[in-house]
């Protein structure tokens, strides 16, 4: 059974926080603290929240949630971008689909696509595109991660480095104002920074709450990347990005 609203919004929550307070969680969504404390003991038996003394804080800022999770979470910003994404790659381009749901989702958003080339580390995004003939693949070697779906390591890297893609399409772990774009394991940061670096157009994908999840490894500078997709942005960000040069595109 999936998370209800709420609890996707307490989840969204708790990776921007060290720690959330039932009384917090109680004063925000109107509700008991028996209600918000049975959203606790569900979010902590899929091991998507650690479970502190009065409250709840993030399980680690060196792994992410599991894969079957970040699916499903925020799916309706996820498929907004990749619509616009999609809308920005023309038939016959060369694309890098890196790692991370939402990317997934812009493999769904290309099946119609003519002559594209992908190229990928994502076993999702190879299995998505599979049925559709139009859309060369090519899966790149390396470690699985079978957490993640996904392969990463030096054969990952080696193979990136082999070609200069006319689209680059990566996620993220999170967003931070000072340090950029952020990921959780080293492992997948380098893969999206070598991706950044062997694409024309490199093209970051990221919803909302990206912004201040406790992801530790860093991946690129703002600056790096030439266009961010995202469903909503403060004026503060959309400032900070635009001194850095990056196009903006908000997609709702």
């Amino acid at each position: 059974m999936g998370l209800n609203e709420r609890q996707n919004q307490i989840l969204n929550w708790v990776q921007q926080e060290d720690a959330l307070l039932v009384e917090d969680m109680v004063a925000r969504f109107n509700v008991s603290s028996q209600t918000i404390r049975k959203d606790i003991n569900q979010l902590a038996e899929r091991h998507l929240v650690r479970r502190t003394h009065g409250g709840i804080a993030p399980v680690s800022s060196t792994e992410n949630l599991p894969f079957d999770h970040r699916q499903f979470l925020n799916s309706d910003a996820k498929e907004v971008i990749a619509a616009q994404v999609a809308q920005i790659i023309p038939d016959g381009a060369s694309v890098f689909l890196g790692i991370g749901t939402t990317v997934e989702y812009v493999a769904k958003a290309l099946v119609s696509h003519n002559n594209l080339q992908v190229f990928t580390n994502n076993l999702t995004v190879a299995s998505i595109l599979g049925d559709y003939p139009d859309v060369r693949v090519r899966v790149l070697a390396g470690k699985l991660r079978h957490r993640h779906h996904d392969l990463v390591g030096e054969e990952t890297l080696s193979g990136l480095r082999q070609y200069y893609f006319d689209y680059g399409v990566l996620g993220c772990g999170g967003m931070d104002e000072d340090q950029g774009i952020l990921d959780f394991d080293p492992e997948e940061a380098a893969v999206s920074r070598v991706l950044v670096e062997q694409s024309r157009h490199s093209l970051l994908v990221a919803d909302q709450h990206k912004w201040g999840r406790k992801a530790m490894a860093r991946v690129q500078p703002f600056s790096a990347i030439d266009w961010l997709f995202s469903d909503v942005l403060t004026e503060s960000q959309t400032h900070l990005l635009t001194s850095h040069g990056v196009q903006i595109q908000l997609c709702s």
